[in-house]
């Protein structure tokens, strides 16, 4: 017979887990959008006739947004209460969805589509830190290892799922993948409706000084690294950019320290953990994010493959990610968040390196098992950094320290974007020059072919038609295995910044699992 507190602790347990759908459900299409545009990129530029800067805009505008509005989500959040923003953050992020579907085919395409880009990426600034509080709220310590384990494997999946999702769609029409989060919203609507999630709050004043500083100082350094391809490393404006945004950065740090209601309140910074694992999340994402990017370019231009078959591509990474992001959980919940964010960074920069030593050969067979090793290493140290990190917050204060975690996360994939951009395209352009230069062919149309294939994803042969059928094709292979080494260069720079986040780890964490939550 079943007593009354059984029942009740099992209507708890429906309780928290339909919870866990609802939040997964609302957070799920932000997490496609940060990479399902990626791999139809090609298509929508042809389309669109977008200019070389502004493909790379449509991409980074969603994840700068993200990244400055993060923080301020997050305060929003504790003040006005959770459920609340997640509502809000959803019904921004679908309009601006369904705007982007709709963008006119005509001159104003470019800038309607960077600007709604950018608004969609601050929907799920508001949604994602609330989402996430709640989650983090609606379970004891020792079972958020598994639950976040659960939120992360899935969202982080449906990110390597973008462009499975978007490949398909896009045989359709690429304006899909956009009105595809209108019937996902409803859905995580109407389970936000039936979870009934708590909707606590914490009032206090907002800053908007912090606010003004994080986005300029953010904004001015992500778009010094992205135009430095174009101005030039030493150009004035480039270094004005990036040496003026960090500079503004670190003017934010000792403005919040001096604000009595701060957007960030960096003194938490002082716990020694959760620093340290910022530092982790920041360097994690600089491969984690970007590589479904340049993985999809160099599935379509060096491998030949087709849009769809770009995705199926990533899916490996995604199998080895899925896995291993429930180990980290249990590990987490077991023995604390330190073996699995130091073996998981370790293992993933193993799993970089020798998945770039093999981009040259244009084959998938050499290279599956080493998508699969990334891919299980980043799975493996996600979950427990982030969730680790968060759980040093009291629980008044979940949006906030999701905010700020998820602000480091997202500047850190911008940042990655923008800095591997810039070598893909300065050591392409470098390489076939070099290539070209045998074929007799000048170095000025060595770059215009360098440009054409990084716009069309290899679907443009760059006007080789225009020479004989044999010599077209030794110079397209030339070209191919120059964006392999070109991406070569980039894959290598992952493996370095996932070498480095394992030795912070190693170095800053200590062992043990967390006991109490620091106020």
């Amino acid at each position: 017979m079943v007593t009354t507190t059984q029942a009740t602790i099992g209507t708890a347990g429906r309780s928290k887990n339909l919870v866990l759908a609802a939040m997964i459900f609302a957070v799920g299409m932000t997490f496609i959008d940060q990479t399902i545009v990626s791999i139809a990129i090609p298509e929508i530029q042809a389309d669109l006739e977008l200019s070389s800067t502004g493909v790379q805009w449509v991409i980074n505008s969603y994840l700068l947004a993200l990244a400055v509005s993060f923080a301020f989500g997050g305060r929003i959040s504790d003040i006005f209460g959770h459920r609340k923003m997640v509502v809000i953050g959803v019904l921004i992020f679908t309009v601006a969805s369904a705007l982007n579907g709709a963008v006119p085919d005509s001159s104003i395409a470019e800038a309607w589509f960077i600007v709604f880009r950018a608004i969609q990426g601050i929907g799920a600034g508001i949604l994602l830190p609330a989402a996430l509080a709640i989650v983090v709220s609606s379970f004891e310590l020792r079972e958020r290892g598994r639950a976040l384990a659960i939120f992360f494997a899935i969202t982080g999946g449906l990110t390597a799922i973008g462009p499975i999702a978007g490949g398909y769609l896009s045989e359709w029409t690429w304006r899909a993948i956009f009105w595809i989060n209108v019937p996902v919203a409803i859905i995580a609507l109407v389970l936000i409706a039936a979870a009934k999630p708590e909707d606590t709050k914490q009032p206090s004043p907002l800053d908007f000084r912090g606010l003004f500083l994080i986005v300029l100082g953010m904004g001015a350094s992500i778009l010094g690294f992205q135009q430095a391809s174009e101005w030039g490393w030493t150009d004035p404006a480039t270094l004005a950019c990036m040496i003026g945004g960090l500079v503004l950065l670190v003017v934010f740090a000792i403005v919040e320290t001096r604000t009595e209601h701060p957007l960030i309140r960096v003194a938490i910074f002082e716990n020694r953990a959760f620093a340290f694992e910022n530092v982790v999340l920041f360097l994690a994402m600089i491969a984690f994010i970007p590589l479904f990017f340049f993985a999809s370019m160099y599935a379509q231009i060096s491998l030949g493959n087709s849009v769809s078959e770009a995705g199926l591509y990533l899916l490996t990474f995604f199998a080895g990610f899925a896995i291993a992001s429930q180990l980290g959980g249990r590990v987490l919940d077991n023995v604390g968040a330190k073996p699995a964010v130091v073996t998981g960074c370790a293992l993933g920069a193993v799993g970089f390196a020798l998945w770039a030593s093999q981009l040259p050969d244009l084959s998938y067979n050499s290279q599956w098992y080493f998508i699969v090793m990334a891919g299980a290493g980043i799975g493996l140290m996600l979950g427990p950094a982030n969730t680790d990190a968060i759980n040093r917050a009291s629980q008044h204060a979940y949006g906030e320290v999701s905010g700020v975690t998820q602000t480091v996360r997202n500047y850190g994939a911008s940042f990655g974007l923008a800095v591997l951009g810039t070598i893909l395209i300065t050591q392409n352009r470098v390489n076939i020059e070099d290539s070209l230069a045998k074929f007799g062919i000048s170095k000025d149309r060595a770059d215009e072919i360098a440009q054409s294939l990084s716009q069309s994803g290899g679907g443009d042969r760059g006007g080789f038609g225009r020479r004989s059928g044999a010599e077209a094709k030794k110079v397209f292979d030339a070209v191919q295995l120059d964006f392999a080494q070109a991406s070569q260069v980039v894959f290598y720079v992952m493996a370095g910044a996932l070498a480095v986040a394992a030795l912070v780890a190693l170095v800053g964490l200590r062992a043990g699992r967390q006991e109490q939550l620091v106020e």
